[in-house]
């Protein structure tokens, strides 16, 4: 059971820590004209598999992408179900230990 959610809290860190870097990586590409930069497809993409955390954090620290409705609203929205599939995923675990 503990692998489990050690390994959940590796993948949510891992995975969290990635996007946040990434949307700083992009924040500086913003700034230099000409450049390219990350897709915001991409970036909702890691928001979904688990990243969500890192991009809320990102768009706070750097002031990034805090203009666009959808990153203002579907960003929380994928944090919260982040977190409801993480615990799911725990909770699942936990209880197939129990038997």
């Amino acid at each position: 059971m503990m692998t489990i959610i050690y390994a959940c809290i590796l993948l949510w860190i891992g995975l969290s820590g990635w996007a946040f870097l990434l949307m700083g990586w992009d924040k500086r590409r913003a700034k230099q004209r000409g450049r390219r930069r990350v897709p915001e497809k991409q970036l909702f993409l890691l928001a979904a598999i688990g990243g969500a955390i890192g991009i809320w954090a990102g768009m706070k620290t750097w002031r990034h992408k805090t203009q666009h409705r959808t990153f203002t609203v579907g960003i929380p929205y994928l944090v919260a179900v982040n977190i409801l599939v993480y615990l799911t995923l725990i909770g699942f675990s936990a209880m197939r230990a129990m038997k």
